[in-house]
């Protein structure tokens, strides 16, 4: 019976194999699915149900809250930053000073949609990660356990973002305005959350948290059976920080919160016209030795029946091409009541666990714990 079994989920992996490999070599991802008339999710991309209901009460709406960059004094900005980082993990900024978000939402609907950027759009699709510019569908394809209904535009645009005529040419004239952009307003950000640990403005910066910046746009075609599958895993993000642009229309980003009483639910964080959402990534909660929280996430997949939706993330990290630093929880926010809870790490060799994996549901984190017990997480 152990033979046959053994054999059998040998021959289904091999099967699964093969089929992901087939989508790959397409170069088309899945809006090549879709444009194709698909009318059912392959099986590559079937996604068990999730364990979490989905919370819709006005508590729930109320744990992402909305902050304004520009009012009031900066006391109250960081207390109200500290507040967000240290339970939902995210909020989002309004008067935060990225004014060219809209037009690079329609340059990545162009990249993606425009009849005649179909072979343009091909010659960039890789899964090399030594390119600074690349498309595929997936990072995580042959790793993961499920594919997910996207498709996925990478820019690296920190600390050598790449010439112009690298950048496809639907994006090339607002993206280094945008990385530029999201770069000054993530240093902002990293400034009132080093004020709320107590250390001065300049701290996480001057610790190369947002040296490097990785621009991610995303595209969420319709999908024909959105039950079946997911627009992007239950995950958190492997970054210092992350900077969302949405598209102002179609939601479908959730956030794994803590309910009370041991139960964990899925929580809407709707568009909101003018406003960027910030979540705290797997390096900060390092470096904040817990105290700072890298939530899990997820996108719905899209249930509209014929528009996409775009959305962008930037990833604010080290230079993970050449920094050799190893970082661990920040000193003064340990002591001998409040022990380390994690290891020291490169950030290259926390993103090549973190890769290694996929999105497999597993916080990345967990690899880098020391003995002592770990903050309150979501069972998986």
């Amino acid at each position: 019976m152990s033979t046959t079994t053994d054999a059998s989920a040998s021959d289904g992996h091999d099967r699964r194999r093969r089929e992901l490999q087939a989508f790959d070599d397409t170069k088309a991802g899945v809006k090549g699915l879709v444009d194709a008339g698909a009318t059912a999710v392959p099986a590559i991309f079937h996604h068990p149900p999730d364990p979490h209901p989905h919370v819709t009460s006005t508590t729930a709406a109320d744990a992402v809250p909305v902050i304004d960059l520009s009012a009031g004094k900066r006391d109250a900005v960081v207390a109200r930053v500290r507040a967000a980082a240290e339970t939902a993990g995210f909020f989002q900024v309004v008067n935060h000073g990225v004014t060219c978000g809209p037009a690079l939402l329609a340059a990545v609907r162009r990249f993606h949609e425009a009849p005649d950027n179909a072979e343009a759009k091909r010659a960039y699709y890789t899964r090399d990660a030594s390119r600074r510019v690349r498309f595929n569908s997936n990072f995580d394809l042959f790793e993961s356990p499920a594919a997910n209904w996207r498709d996925t535009l990478f820019c690296e645009m920190a600390p050598d973002p790449p010439p112009r005529d690298e950048l496809p040419a639907a994006v090339r004239s607002v993206m280094p305005e945008y990385g530029a952009a999201v770069r000054e307003l993530a240093t902002r950000v990293l400034a009132l959350l080093s004020e709320a640990f107590g250390l001065a403005p300049e701290y996480l910066r001057e610790m190369g948290c947002v040296e490097g910046l990785s621009v991610v746009s995303n595209y969420y075609p319709p999908c024909p059976e959105p039950r079946r599958t997911l627009g992007c895993s239950r995950h958190s993000d492997p970054s210092f920080l992350t900077v969302l642009l949405q598209d102002g229309v179609l939601g479908g980003l959730q956030v794994l919160l803590d309910q009370g009483a041991g139960r964990w639910g899925w929580v809407d964080v709707p568009p909101r016209p003018g406003a960027l959402v910030v979540n705290i990534g797997d390096l900060l909660q390092l470096v904040s030795n817990g105290r700072f929280k890298s939530v899990e996430h997820r996108v719905l997949a899209n249930e509209s029946k014929d528009t996409a939706r775009v959305s962008v993330a930037s990833f604010c990290n080290a230079d993970i091409r050449r920094s050799t630093r190893l970082y661990g929880p920040i000193g003064e926010l340990v002591s001998e009541d409040n022990p380390p809870l994690y290891r020291s790490v490169t950030v290259r060799d926390f993103l090549s666990h973190y890769d290694g994996k996929g999105l497999d549901g597993r916080p990345a984190l967990h690899q880098f714990l020391l003995d002592n017990p770990p903050p309150a997480s979501a069972p998986v």
